[in-house]
């Protein structure tokens, strides 16, 4: 029977990787694909539909709904008071032409780390990069790179202090904070952006040695205005970030920017509350109460992670909206695209997550946990890969941090015990790990990215591998062989 489940999982699986690759909706195929595994395996179908999956979507969407709902509101604030663009303007000016690359990086870093949604930030950010590269002459296939580097990296992953879902997905696990191993982090990060800009940069002149200007190697693709009603872009973007692009284009957008100090305002209140919350507050207050029953199975470290990133986005928020009150003329249309903008993207990861709740809860996951803990290099080495392998496959960072966690969760944290090993390790560990093969070409963010764009997985993935992937790693493997050897700092 377990070889017979095996079977079953792995069926279940190509089944959801194809038919999501080819557009379907992972609402239909993730339950489909979970009800494979359990036939399979000889297990009640309903049951297992209504209480497994359902019972692992809801655990998701009852942790982690407030942070979409409250990062796809401020992401959608900020682009229609018109501060996105005024960052990236600002930074685009100040840099220039003569670094381009450089300035697209910044500018995508900025209001990313900030809190900023992903796919927000690629429609602001795409138009910023082709009038820059344009007038650098730089070839167009390679913004693409750059604006992954900025955005979908060091920022999502390895900054201690990032608001990202990802950031967030391990805290109630480990009982840790979003600045989780800041020291390690922070070498993540800046192994991430340095290898990244030296391989743009080593193309860039490679193409110019070549005679290659912005207009050699233009892929043909959708415009960028057509891109966020595209019904392939939108499917596969809401299962790899915390928006909807479809409302990308809803509400209105101000007329006139703000002043580049007030765009950067709530950006830095979501990090400075954010920390505050974390490190100085939260820790302070009498969080006893969280034991009696009425607040379910619960504990002060499980929550309190996830409580210091949505004050510091309602903090942020209402920043926004106190500095750009009248540069937000529609402001319900804006603030209605922005809390729907939400509802699909974490529908349809906590669908991922349903599938996987179902998966680990068969006799025949027990040789993939067996062989998961079994990988040589101890507790880290597995994690990273488990996270790693399971992103991949779902094309998602979030949907495959979250599985590997709800089913070995409790074993890393066990391991951790025994052998040592401080939780912040093993969270840092695991987003960066859920952070490097989630760029396979069937990731939302890819194509979304390659659309707004204009360019093509046949001209810019290959940049795109080298500094959304390879960097990734590289700065895993550091971090994995830095924590052994010192522990978490």
């Amino acid at each position: 029977m377990f070889t017979m489940g095996l079977i079953g999982i792995l069926l279940g699986l190509a089944l959801l990787i194809w038919l999501a690759y080819r557009g379907w909706s992972v609402l239909l195929l993730t339950p489909v694909a979970a009800l494979i595994a359990a036939l399979f395996a000889g297990e009640p179908l309903l049951a297992h539909w209504t209480q497994t999956f359902m019972g692992g979507a809801a655990g998701f969407l009852a942790q982690f709904f407030p942070i979409f709902l409250l990062g796809a509101l401020f992401g959608k604030l900020m682009e229609d008071s018109g501060s996105v663009q005024s960052v990236a303007r600002f930074i685009g000016n100040s840099l220039g032409p003569r670094h381009a690359i450089l300035a697209v990086v910044l500018a995508g870093a900025m209001v990313t780390y900030g809190g900023v949604s992903l796919f927000v930030a690629f429609f602001v950010l795409a138009p910023m990069a082709q009038t820059l590269f344009r007038d650098a002459n730089i070839p167009s296939r390679l913004m693409p790179a750059a604006i992954a580097l900025g955005t979908s990296t060091f920022t999502m992953s390895a900054l201690p202090g990032t608001p990202a879902v990802q950031n967030a997905i391990p805290m109630p696990f480990f009982g840790t904070t979003p600045f989780a191993a800041p020291g390690l982090g922070l070498i993540a990060a800046a192994i991430m952006l340095l290898f990244g800009l030296w391989w743009l940069g080593r193309a860039e002149a490679s193409a110019r040695r070549k005679g290659i200007g912005y207009g050699g190697n233009l892929g043909i693709a959708l415009a960028p205005d057509q891109a966020a009603n595209d019904p392939l872009v939108r499917e596969r973007a809401t299962t790899a970030n915390a928006f909807d692009p479809a409302e990308v284009q809803r509400g209105q957008a101000s007329p006139a920017l703000p002043p580049a100090f007030i765009a950067f305002l709530p950006l830095l209140v979501v990090v400075a509350v954010n920390l505050v919350m974390s490190l100085l507050i939260l820790p302070r207050l009498d969080l006893s109460y969280l034991a009696e029953d009425r607040w379910g199975p619960t504990s002060p470290a499980a929550v309190s992670g996830i409580w210091s990133v949505i004050v510091a986005l309602i903090a942020a928020i209402l920043t926004l909206l106190a500095l750009n009150w009248k540069r937000l003329p529609k402001l319900r249309e804006s603030v209605d695209a922005g809390l729907n903008a939400s509802v699909l993207p974490v529908i349809s990861v906590a669908s991922l997550v349903g599938f996987g709740t179902v998966v680990a809860a068969l006799p025949a996951f027990e040789l993939v946990r067996a062989w998961v803990l079994g990988i040589e290099g101890g507790p880290l080495v597995s994690l990273a890969v488990s996270t790693n392998v399971l992103a991949a496959l779902t094309g998602s960072a979030s949907g495959g941090l979250t599985i590997a966690l709800e089913a070995l969760g409790s074993t890393y944290m066990q391991l951790a015990a025994e052998l040592g090993i401080d939780p912040a390790l093993m969270h840092r560990v695991a987003v960066i790990g859920a952070g490097t093969l989630d760029s396979l070409p069937h990731n939302g963010a890819v194509v979304t990215l390659l659309a707004v764009c204009g360019s093509t997985h046949k001209e810019s993935y290959f940049d795109m591998v080298m500094v959304a992937i390879v960097g990734a790693i590289i700065a895993l493997a550091a971090i994995i062989v830095l924590g052994t050897m010192f522990g978490s700092f």
